[in-house]
């Protein structure tokens, strides 16, 4: 590397950090910090054990983002350390500034989604329902690809997986199938992920082997937790059970402990049957209910949001976001933000990262 090089890398990182601290805002944070850090010290503290335990969370998640903030800036100094010593020493090995380069962009993007995470229901687990689009077998197995497609995202990123409900498909594949995906930011990141994804592919169930395109939904909700308050009536509500189906454990198959709830106004269906008990099952949908309520509200104030935008965002629920192609060539094209690649197996094995990410940039503001 030419010490110009070096120097126009300088620059160019410079303008990045800049804009990171605008979004990042530290002097806010460390403000915000300080206040919590004296909520620590009022003798009434620990009177409500939950809040305690929220506020240190909080503490920690700051902390957290501070000293990354800290990290990226100290990689900046450092090269415009060396850049300063190359000047006056031309023999002086400058090689290593590509690796810190890497280093500050990967640290840079990183924070920076997670500084995007801000929204109240982003910290939230993420429950996620799969379906596959007309077509028969070619998409039931298109959908289990995709299921096990976010199992392999979550396991990478050490979230829980939990499956709540899941059909076989008759031949291959799936009928539906629900999933709960467990960790800090499981929904902020997942958010992204809902919509219907397209596969064009050369059918292995066509003995004539043809090109088939098919669909399958992936719909994302939060779990909520007792901090938002839905106001749910029991009328409102019809709850049947049914003997399970599937794969399951002893006596998971042989009882009627499989729940299916139906809220009434919204004509929302939900289903739980990977426990044994009847009474868990229950609690675990209606969980899952008060998340698609929510998101329901969500989405009917953000509605009334872009009638009032002019720059209203082009991706509606339900639409199709994102194309996957194994055959004539291949790529990974998401249409919302026209990030692409064309690694399809490294996208289907779980990388999904840079669709999360430029969606979040585009959308989370």
């Amino acid at each position: 590397m030419l010490i110009s090089d070096l120097k126009q890398m300088i620059t160019e990182l410079k303008s990045d950090f800049e804009d990171l601290k605008l979004a990042f805002d530290p002097e806010t944070i460390k403000a915000n910090l300080s206040l919590l850090d004296l909520e620590t010290t009022k003798s009434d503290f620990w009177a409500d054990t939950k809040k305690a335990q929220e506020t240190f969370a909080d503490i920690n998640d700051k902390k957290s983002l501070l000293t990354a903030y800290e990290e990226i800036r100290e990689i900046l100094d450092t090269l415009i350390v060396m850049y300063e010593l190359a000047q006056t020493d031309t023999s002086m090995d400058i090689s290593e500034a590509e690796s810190l380069k890497h280093d500050f962009l990967d640290k840079t993007a990183t924070l920076r989604v997670k500084v995007l995470l801000k929204k109240p229901y982003d910290k939230f687990n993420a429950i996620l329902d799969f379906h596959p689009g007309s077509g028969g077998t070619e998409s039931q197995d298109w959908a289990q690809m995709l299921f096990r497609m976010y199992s392999r995202w979550a396991e990478t990123k050490k979230y829980k997986i939990t499956i709540l409900e899941y059909e076989d498909g008759e031949e291959a594949g799936l009928k539906s199938a629900t999933m709960l995906v467990t960790g800090k930011n499981a929904y902020g990141y997942l958010k992204a992920e809902s919509g219907v994804h397209r596969l064009v592919r050369i059918s292995p169930f066509d003995s004539a082997a043809r090109r088939h395109t098919s669909f399958a939904s992936v719909s994302v909700v939060p779990e909520i937790d007792e901090s938002i308050v839905l106001d749910i009536k029991e009328e409102d509500l019809k709850i049947d059970v049914y003997r399970s189906s599937g794969n399951g454990g002893q006596s998971v198959n042989t009882t009627d402990s499989a729940v299916r709830i139906t809220h009434l106004p919204s004509k929302i269906v939900v289903t739980c049957q990977n426990e044994r008990s009847q009474i868990q099952n229950r609690e675990t949908a209606m969980k899952v209910l008060r998340g698609k309520l929510y998101q329901l509200e969500l989405e009917k104030k953000q509605r009334e949001l872009d009638e009032l935008m002019t720059n209203k965002v082009s991706n509606s629920w339900g639409s199709q976001i994102r194309s996957y192609v194994f055959c004539p060539y291949t790529m990974v094209k998401d249409h919302r933000t026209e990030v692409e690649t064309g690694n399809v197996d490294r996208v289907m094995n779980g990388d999904l990262d840079e669709f999360i990410t430029a969606f979040l940039v585009k959308y989370s503001k």
